[in-house]
C-alpha cells in the first residue's frame, strides 16, 4: 500500500501533463480513430463527395483528379481505405445507376456524367483491389440490361485520351461497367428470363444463349484484345458468366473460339494481345468453374496450351508464359479430385487459440493420429488414380521454375504447391526430388531461384514433411550464399532473397520440436547473410527470416538481443552492418567462426573493390574475440593468397593481412617470429612476381600502401633490405599519377618513416629530405604532387635540420609556374597542404621537445608570418582555368584552410608566456581586449594588418560565384571567430562579424539568398569593403541567373535600406562603393576575369539610378570610369565587355556635366565605326537614346538631322558608308575631326600590334587556347 501511495502523486502529475484533447484511442470515437490512423484526408474527400451527391454529377473535372491524387498516396496501404469504401462507392454508383435510368443509356449526356465518377471509382479499384470495391455495387436483377446498354454506349465511343497525359475517363468507365456486369451476371435466375428482347420470342432452345448474353460475350471478346486493364476485367466477367449452370452452349462456343485463337500464332501486335486475353480468360474460367464442367474441355485446352508454350510467341512474351503457367496449374488442379491429404504436416495456424489447443493436444493424440491415419493414407494412396496428363503438367511447371522471368517462376512455384497438395505422399516425394534437382551446380540462377520459391510454397502448405528437411536444408544453405561471378559483376541476389524466404516459411510452418536442430544449422548462415550480403534487400530478408524463427520457435539463445541489433533500419547501411552489427552478433557463441569463414571464402575475393576493402576492415573488427586464432589460422590462409592469379583474391588478401596485423597491434597480441617473417615478405614477393603491372596494378599499389601503413603501426621487425625495398615502393607510389595511390602512399610514408627510420636512428634521413626537395622542381607533375605531400608528413626530427629551406621551397611551389606548360593545379594544392602541415609539425615538434621560446623559435614564427602567410594570401588569387574549369578554386580552398591553421599556429604561440605556460582562450581574449599584451614582443607574430588581410581574403571567397567555395569560406570564418583552442586577436569589427557569421552549424552558406545578404553588410567597413566588392562583382556580373539576382538584390537592399531621414548615410554608402569600384578598375586593369563583370555591375547600378546622384562626386566617378574604359575597350574583342562599356558610356553621356558627357559622347561616336557590325548597331542605339535624353550635346537645329542619320543608317552594313555618317555626326556635335582620326589610327596600330603578337604566339600553349575561348 505504501508503494501504491508513493506512486499515486507521480501518476497524477503524468496525467496532468497530457495535453488537452489527446485522449487514449480506446476511448475515442470510431470516426476520430479512423481519421487519425486511416484516411487522414477524409474530411476533404467527404466534402467533395457531398458536393457530387448533392448535384448528382461532378461539376468540375479537377474534383475527380484531386480525389484520385489523394487515393494514389495509399497505393501501398490500400487497407487504410477499406473502412470508407461503402461511404464512397455506394452513393457514386447510385448516381451512375439513377442517371442511366433518367437520361437513358443511349444519350450522349450520360457519358459526361459517369466518366468523372468512374475515374474516382477506378482509382479505388487500383488501390484496394476489385474484390473490396464491387461488394458495394448495386446488384438488382433489373440492372443487368441497364449495365449492358451502358457498356454498349461506352464501347461505341472512341477514346479521345490515348495521346493525352490526363485521362478523360473513357477507359475507367469501361472498366467500372465491366466490373458491375461481373457481379450482375451472378443473379440466381435464368438470364433469358431477364432479357426483355426475347419476352415475346418462344423459339429459343432450352440451352441456347440469350441475345443479352451474346452481347456481353461479344463485347468481352473485343476487350480481350485490348492492351489495357479492360482485358483482365473482361476475362473475369467471362469466367463468372460462362461457368453458370445455364450456359453450356455459350461455354462450349467460347472454348472453340479460344481454340482458334490459341491455334493460330500470328505475329501482329493486336493478335498478340488477343492471345493474351484468351489465355487469361481460360485461366480465370478454370479458376471459377466447377470440375464437372471443365473435365470435358481439358484435352482441347491442354493440347493448345502445350503447343503454345513451345511457340515463338511464348518465348518472346513473359506475360504470356505467366498466363500459360496459371492455366497449366489450374488444368492439373482440375484433373485431380479434391482431397485433403492425410500425410500433410499440420503446423501452426493463424489463430492463437488454435495454436495453443493444438500444442496441448498434439502429444495426446499423436499416437492415434499416426496409427489411424496411416492406414487411411495408404488406402487413399492406392485408390487415387492420377491421370497421365498430370505428369506432363508437372513437367511443364518444373520447366517453368527455370524460366528467365521471375513472374513465370513465381506462378510455376505456386502451381507446384497447389498440385502437390492433391497428390499422394509417394508422388509428392517424387515432386520434391525433382525440385531438388534444380539446385545442381550446372543449373543457372533462374533454376535456383525457382527451386527456392517452390520449396517455400511446399513448406507453407505443409507438403514438405520434417523427415525431408535434412536433405532440403543443405540445399537452402547453399542458396543463401549463391553468388556467381559473371564478368565484372555477379548474379544471385534474387536467389539469396528467395532462400531467405524459404527460411521464413520454415519458421511459420513447423513446431519448435521439429525445427530445433534445423534452426541451429540455419541461424549462423542467416545472420551471415544479414550482416555481410552486398545487397540491402538480401540483408533485410535474412534478418526477417531469423526474426520470424526466433519469434515462432520459442526461446532461442540471445535471439531477442540479436533481433534488436539486426533490425530493418540498422541493416540499411552496408558499413554499419559490417562494422557494428556483425561485431555485436559475433560476441555470442556459434557465430564468430562462421562469420570469419564467410569473409575469407566469399567477401575477401569479391568482385566489388569497395566490398573487399570493407571485408578486410570487418575481419579486423572481429580479432578482439580470438586474437590467437587470427594470428595463426587466418594469417596462414591469407598469406599464400597474396600471390594468387586472381586479382580480386590477392588484393583482398593483401588488405586483410594488413588490417589483421594492425588489429593485433591494437589488441597487444604478439605475432610469432616465423609469421612475422612471412608477413614481412609479402610486399617483396608481390614485387618479385611483377603484380604491379598490367590490369589491376593500381589496385595492388593501393593495397600495398595500406599494408605498409599497418605493419608500420605494428612496428613489425624488418631487415634493412626489406626496409629499403618498402621505401622504394612508397616512392614509386608517390610518383604515380593516380591521386588515390599518392594519398595512400603518403599515409603509409608518415608511419613508415617514424617506425623504421627515425625510431631506429638510421643515418641518411637528410637524404630523404634532399630528395623530396629536389623533386619539387621535377618536370613530371605527378612527381611534384607526391613530393609536396610527402614533405608534409615527414616528422620533426627530419624537418628540423633544414626547416627554412623546406618552407621557402614549398612557398615557391605554391605560386603559379612561369612556364604555362608546367602549370598544374593539383601540384599547387598539394604544396599548400604540405606547407601548412610542415608549419604545424615544426611548431608542435618544438613544443613537444620542451624547448622554450628562443631566437630560432622567433625566426620560425616570423618566417611563417612573413613568407608562409603571404604565400597563402597570394594563393587566394589563384584563378587558373583549364578544360576542367576553375581549377584554381582547389588551390583557393586549400589556402583558406591553410590560413586559418597557420593563424592558429601563430596565435597559440602568442598565447604562451615566456615560462611556457598557456592561458585559456577566454583569458587570452581578455588580455587582447585590455591591451595588456600590446607591447609584448610576441605581438609581432600576429598583428592587425595580417588579421585584416586573412579575414578580407576569406570574405572575398564568401561572395564569389561557386557555392562550394562560399560554404567553405563561411565555415573557415566560423573557425576563426569561435575557435576553442586558440584565440585569434586583432580582427577589426569582430562583434559585427560575429553577427554576420553566427556560431550555428545548420546554416546553408552555399545558398545565395542566405549568404549574400549577410556578407554584403561588410561593404560599410573600409578594411573589408574592397576585397568583398571585388568578389561580389564576379557574382553580379556573372552568367548564372539565380546567383546574379540574389547577389544584386542583396547589394541594392544594402544601398537602399536607409530611410529618407538617413539620406546622408545612403549617399556615403554610394560614395564609398564608387571609390571601391574605381579601385577595382585600377587594381585589375586589363584582367578581363574581373573587369568584364565589374563593367556589367556598374551598368546594372547605373540602370538602378546608383552613382548618378552623388553631387560633386558623380563627375569624379564618371571620369575615373571613362579613363578605365579608354584602356579596357581599346582593341577588345570581348562582346560582353564591349556591350557593357557602350551601355556605361550611354549612361555617362546622359548626365548633366558638360565636360564628362561630351567626353563620353565622343567615345560613343568612335564606336560607331567599330569593325564589328553588332557593336556598331548597339552603339547607334545608345547614341539615339543619349540624344533624346540630353539635348546639350548637339545644337537644337541639328538635333533632328542627327536623329534622322542615326535611325536611317544601316550601321551593320558597309563600313565606308558607316564611317561617313559617323563623320557627319562628329561635325554636328562640334567635335574635332582630327581627334577622331588620331583615335582610329591609334586603335588601328594597337590592333595591328596585337594581331602580330597573337600570330607570333598563337596556340603557343594550352592556356592561351583556353584564354582565347573566353574562359
Amino acid at each position: 500500500m505504501a508503494a501504491v501511495a508513493e506512486h499515486t502523486p507521480r501518476q497524477n502529475e503524468e496525467l496532468e501533463t497530457v495535453p488537452v484533447g489527446e485522449e487514449d484511442d480506446e476511448h475515442d470515437s470510431k470516426e476520430a480513430v479512423l481519421q487519425k490512423y486511416f484516411l487522414q484526408e477524409w474530411k476533404l474527400v467527404k466534402s467533395l463527395l457531398d458536393g457530387i451527391v448533392s448535384k448528382g454529377r461532378v461539376s468540375d473535372p479537377s474534383i475527380a483528379r484531386k480525389i484520385r491524387s489523394i487515393m494514389d498516396k495509399y497505393q501501398e496501404q490500400g487497407q487504410l481505405l477499406e473502412p470508407y469504401l461503402e461511404s464512397i462507392v455506394s452513393p457514386l454508383m447510385f448516381i451512375v445507376r439513377s442517371k442511366t435510368i433518367e437520361l437513358g443509356a443511349a444519350s450522349n449526356e450520360i457519358l459526361k456524367v459517369i466518366k468523372p465518377i468512374c475515374i474516382i471509382i477506378y482509382s479505388l479499384v487500383t488501390v484496394c483491389g476489385y474484390k473490396a470495391v464491387i461488394r458495394f455495387f448495386p446488384h438488382q436483377v433489373s440492372d443487368l440490361e441497364l449495365a449492358v446498354s451502358l457498356l454498349e454506349k461506352c464501347h461505341s465511343t472512341s477514346s479521345a485520351s490515348s495521346l493525352r497525359q490526363e485521362s478523360t475517363g473513357e477507359m475507367e468507365a469501361k472498366c467500372v461497367v465491366l466490373l458491375w456486369l461481373s457481379i450482375l451476371v451472378l443473379v440466381p435466375f435464368d438470364i433469358s428470363t431477364v432479357d426483355s428482347s426475347i419476352a415475346c420470342n418462344t423459339s429459343l432452345d432450352e440451352h441456347e444463349p440469350a441475345p443479352l448474353v451474346l452481347r456481353i460475350i461479344g463485347f468481352s471478346k473485343e476487350y480481350l484484345s485490348s492492351a489495357g486493364p479492360m482485358r483482365t476485367i473482361a476475362a473475369l466477367l467471362l469466367s463468372k458468366l460462362l461457368t453458370r449452370p445455364d450456359m453450356p452452349k455459350a461455354f462450349s462456343s467460347f472454348v472453340e473460339w479460344t481454340n482458334e485463337v490459341l491455334s493460330s500464332v500470328p505475329d501482329d501486335v493486336m493478335n498478340h494481345f488477343r492471345l493474351l486475353g484468351a489465355t487469361e480468360a481460360l485461366a480465370a474460367i478454370f479458376k471459377a468453374g466447377g470440375r464437372k464442367l471443365l473435365l470435358d474441355v481439358i484435352p482441347i485446352v491442354w493440347n493448345d496450351t502445350s503447343l503454345l508454350m513451345k511457340s515463338s510467341n511464348a518465348a518472346r512474351s513473359p506475360l504470356l508464359r505467366k498466363y500459360l503457367m496459371k492455366l497449366t496449374q489450374r488444368i492439373g488442379f482440375t484433373c485431380l479430385p479434391h482431397r485433403s491429404p492425410s500425410w500433410r504436416y499440420v503446423g501452426k495456424t493463424s489463430s492463437l487459440g488454435q495454436n495453443i489447443s493444438l500444442s496441448v493436444s498434439r502429444n495426446t493424440h499423436q499416437c492415434n493420429y499416426a496409427v489411424d491415419d496411416k492406414s487411411s493414407s495408404c488406402l487413399q494412396d492406392e485408390d487415387l488414380d492420377v491421370p497421365e496428363i498430370v505428369e506432363e503438367i508437372i513437367e511443364m511447371l518444373l520447366s517453368g521454375l527455370k524460366d528467365t522471368d521471375t513472374i513465370v517462376r513465381w506462378s510455376a512455384a505456386k502451381g507446384i504447391g497447389r498440385i502437390t497438395s492433391r497428390l499422394t505422399s509417394t508422388l509428392s516425394e517424387e515432386v520434391l526430388s525433382s525440385v531438388l534437382e534444380l539446385f545442381s551446380p550446372g543449373e543457372g540462377d533462374g533454376s535456383w531461384h525457382g527451386g527456392c520459391l517452390a520449396l517455400a510454397e511446399l513448406a507453407r502448405r505443409g507438403l514438405l514433411l520434417p523427415i525431408s528437411l535434412p536433405k532440403v536444408v543443405p540445399v537452402v544453405v547453399k542458396a543463401l550464399h549463391y553468388d556467381v561471378r559473371r564478368g565484372p559483376h555477379s548474379v544471385g541476389s534474387h536467389v539469396r532473397d528467395a532462400a531467405a524466404y524459404v527460411c521464413w516459411a520454415f519458421g511459420r510452418a513447423y513446431y519448435h520440436a521439429d525445427m530445433r536442430n534445423i534452426l541451429e544449422q540455419l541461424a549462423p548462415n542467416l545472420l551471415t547473410v544479414a550482416c555481410y550480403d552486398r545487397e540491402v534487400n538480401c540483408r533485410r530478408a535474412a534478418a526477417a527470416a531469423f526474426q520470424e524463427n526466433v519469434g515462432r520457435q520459442g526461446s532461442y539463445p540471445h535471439g531477442i538481443d540479436i533481433v534488436n541489433a539486426a533490425d530493418y533500419f540498422s541493416l540499411s547501411s552496408r558499413l554499419h552492418s559490417y562494422i557494428n552489427v556483425a561485431v555485436f552478433i559475433a560476441q555470442y557463441e556459434g557465430y564468430l567462426y562462421p562469420f570469419v569463414d564467410e569473409l575469407l571464402s566469399n567477401k575477401i575475393c569479391h568482385w566489388d573493390k569497395g566490398l573487399r576493402e570493407l571485408a578486410a576492415e570487418a575481419l579486423s573488427a572481429l580479432v578482439k574475440y580470438d586474437p590467437e586464432y587470427f594470428a595463426n589460422s587466418v594469417l596462414d590462409k591469407l598469406i599464400p593468397c597474396t600471390l594468387s592469379s586472381d586479382l580480386c583474391m590477392r588484393h583482398g588478401a593483401t588488405l586483410a593481412i594488413g588490417e589483421l596485423v594492425f588489429a593485433l597491434h591494437q589488441c597487444d597480441h604478439a605475432i610469432l617470429s616465423d609469421k612475422q617473417k612471412h608477413v614481412a615478405g609479402v610486399v617483396p614477393a608481390i614485387e618479385k612476381a611483377h603484380l604491379y603491372r598490367g590490369k589491376g596494378g593500381e589496385i595492388m599499389r593501393l593495397a600495398v600502401s595500406r599494408f605498409i601503413e599497418c605493419i608500420s603501426l605494428y612496428r613489425l621487425p624488418l631487415t634493412e633490405k626489406i626496409k629499403r625495398s618498402l621505401l622504394d615502393t612508397l616512392n614509386e607510389n608517390l610518383r604515380h599519377p593516380n591521386s588515390q595511390i599518392q594519398d595512400a602512399a603518403v599515409k603509409a610514408l608518415k608511419h613508415f618513416v617514424r617506425a623504421y627510420l627515425v625510431a631506429a636512428e638510421i643515418g641518411g634521413t637528410s637524404d630523404i629530405m634532399s630528395k623530396y626537395l629536389k623533386l619539387l622542381a621535377d618536370p613530371n607533375v605527378a612527381v611534384r604532387r607526391g613530393s609536396a605531400l610527402a614533405i608534409g608528413v615527414l616528422p620533426y626530427e627530419i624537418l628540423a635540420s633544414r626547416w627554412k629551406d623546406v618552407l621557402l621551397k614549398l612557398c615557391s611551389s605554391c605560386a603559379i609556374e612561369d612556364n604555362p606548360d608546367d602549370r598544374d593545379a593539383e601540384a599547387r594544392v598539394n604544396a599548400v597542404k604540405g606547407l601548412v602541415s610542415v608549419c604545424e609539425i615544426l611548431t608542435q615538434g618544438k613544443k613537444s621537445s620542451g624547448i622554450n621560446f628562443g631566437e630560432d623559435d622567433m625566426s620560425l614564427l616570423l618566417l611563417i608570418k612573413n613568407e608562409v602567410m603571404m604565400c597563402l594570401l597570394k594563393a587566394l588569387d589563384d584563378y587558373s582555368v583549364d578544360n576542367r574549369g576553375d581549377v584554381g578554386s582547389w588551390v583557393r580552398e586549400a589556402a583558406m584552410d591553410g590560413l586559418v591553421r597557420c593563424a592558429f599556429v601563430l596565435c597559440k604561440r602568442d598565447s604562451v608566456n615566456y615560462n611556457g605556460e598557456s592561458f585559456e582562450v577566454e583569458h587570452v581574449a581578455e588580455l587582447h581586449n585590455s591591451d595588456m599584451i600590446e607591447n609584448n614582443q610576441l605581438s609581432l607574430i600576429f598583428d592587425a594588418n595580417l588579421a585584416t588581410n586573412i579575414v578580407g581574403g576569406i570574405c572575398k571567397q564568401a561572395v564569389e560565384k561557386m557555392d562550394k567555395l562560399r560554404e567553405a569560406a563561411a565555415k573557415v570564418l566560423q573557425r576563426i571567430l569561435y575557435n576553442k583552442i586558440a584565440y585569434i586577436p586583432h580582427i577589426p569589427y569582430r562583434k559585427k562579424l560575429e553577427k554576420i557569421v553566427p556560431d550555428e552549424a545548420g546554416l546553408k552558406w552555399g545558398v545565395p539568398t542566405l549568404s549574400f545578404p549577410r556578407f554584403v553588410r561588410l561593404l560599410e567597413f573600409t578594411c573589408y569593403s574592397r576585397p568583398v566588392l571585388s568578389g561580389l562583382v564576379i557574382s553580379i556580373g556573372g552568367l548564372q541567373e539565380f546567383l546574379r539576382k540574389a547577389s544584386l538584390s542583396a547589394l541594392l537592399e544594402y544601398l537602399q535600406a536607409i530611410e529618407i531621414e538617413h539620406e546622408d548615410e545612403r549617399k556615403s554608402r554610394e560614395h564609398m562603393l564608387s571609390t571601391d569600384m574605381l579601385w577595382i578598375l585600377q587594381q585589375y586593369r586589363r584582367c578581363d576575369r574581373v573587369i568584364t563583370p565589374t563593367l556589367k555591375t556598374i551598368e546594372i547600378l547605373f540602370s538602378n539610378k546608383i552613382f548618378l546622384d552623388m553631387g560633386a562626386h558623380t563627375p569624379v566617378f564618371c571620369a575615373g570610369v571613362l579613363d578605365s574604359l579608354a584602356v579596357e575597350l581599346k582593341g577588345s574583342k570581348d562582346f560582353s565587355k564591349l556591350y557593357a562599356g557602350i551601355a556605361i558610356l550611354g549612361y555617362i553621356a546622359s548626365i548633366s556635366d558638360s565636360l564628362i558627357n561630351a567626353r563620353a559622347f565622343s567615345h560613343l561616336l568612335i564606336f560607331l565605326g567599330h569593325r564589328y557590325p553588332k557593336i556598331r548597331k548597339a552603339c547607334a542605339e545608345q547614341v539615339y537614346l543619349v540624344l533624346l535624353q540630353n539635348d546639350n550635346l548637339v545644337d537644337e537645329e541639328k538635333m533632328e538631322k542627327a536623329l534622322e542619320i542615326i535611325s536611317e543608317t544601316c550601321w551593320d552594313g558597309d563600313m565606308e558608308a558607316v564611317r561617313l555618317k559617323r563623320l557627319e555626326l562628329y561635325v554636328m556635335a562640334g567635335l574635332d575631326k582630327q581627334q577622331l582620326g588620331k583615335t582610329s589610327g591609334v586603335g588601328k596600330k594597337v590592333g595591328e600590334s596585337q594581331r602580330k603578337q597573337r600570330d607570333a604566339d598563337e596556340n603557343a600553349s594550352y592556356s592561351s587556347l583556353v584564354g582565347s575561348s573566353g574562359f
